[in-house]
């Protein structure tokens, strides 16, 4: 392995320290967030919390929004990753069900890289207790919901404008999936494991809930 340069070995130290006050943020300002609201926090506070100016913090986040959904976003783009990677072969529901479940089984430790999941759990309730940032989650989940139904479309070979199955599909599995968020957000058991049986558990209930005759059970 080669020794690294002195031009290389200082910008992995300014790459770590970047990425250190990046977390810190996060952390403080769900912290806060969290303890005195939303709306009464104010960026200067985060800052303060953090030691550093209100410049360095709108280098890394270009408002409040951005860094409440900051771990969100992660883990949404931890599950695309995935998405991305499964075979072709599979079934569109086979696929999305198969990246949740392999990226919640790692996406824990990603997480508590940043903050604990306890904090995560209060930060979602937090979200969903904050009109402002509910209209904020249902625009960004939107978009989510079009970027993956129209992954899902190149997979198939399917334009996703003339077939309307992507986006059923992928409404179904989003649905299920806030459905399971907020169960876990509103429990006592905040763990990874307990989202990832969660998330498992209602996943396995989609094919059952469209094909089954209810009044049957």
């Amino acid at each position: 392995m080669a020794t690294p340069t002195p031009q290389t070995a200082p910008a992995g130290l300014r790459e770590r320290k970047k990425q250190r006050t990046r977390d810190a943020l996060i952390r403080a300002a769900l912290e806060l967030f969290t303890e005195q609201g939303y709306e009464t926090t104010t960026i200067d506070e985060i800052a303060e919390a953090v030691d550093v100016s209100q410049r360095t913090y709108f280098r890394y986040f270009a408002n409040k929004e951005d860094v409440a959904f900051a771990v969100q976003t992660m883990v949404e783009a931890r599950f695309l990753d995935e998405l991305l990677a499964r075979p072709a072969a599979e079934a569109p529901l086979t696929a999305l069900r198969s990246a949740v479940m392999v990226a919640w089984d790692d996406i824990g430790s990603s997480i508590e890289s940043v903050i604990p999941v306890e904090l995560h759990m209060r930060s979602y309730q937090m979200i969903e207790s904050t009109p402002a940032l509910v209209a904020a989650h249902l625009r960004r989940s939107s978009e989510l919901e079009e970027e993956i139904a129209r992954l899902i479309a190149r997979r198939e070979g399917l334009d996703v404008d003339a077939d309307p199955r992507p986006r059923v599909l992928v409404a179904a599995f989003s649905g299920v999936m806030r459905v399971a968020g907020k169960v876990w957000g509103e429990g006592q058991d905040c763990s990874v494991a307990s989202i990832r049986e969660l998330t498992r558990s209602y996943l396995d209930h989609i094919g059952p809930a469209m094909d089954d005759d209810w009044r049957t059970d």
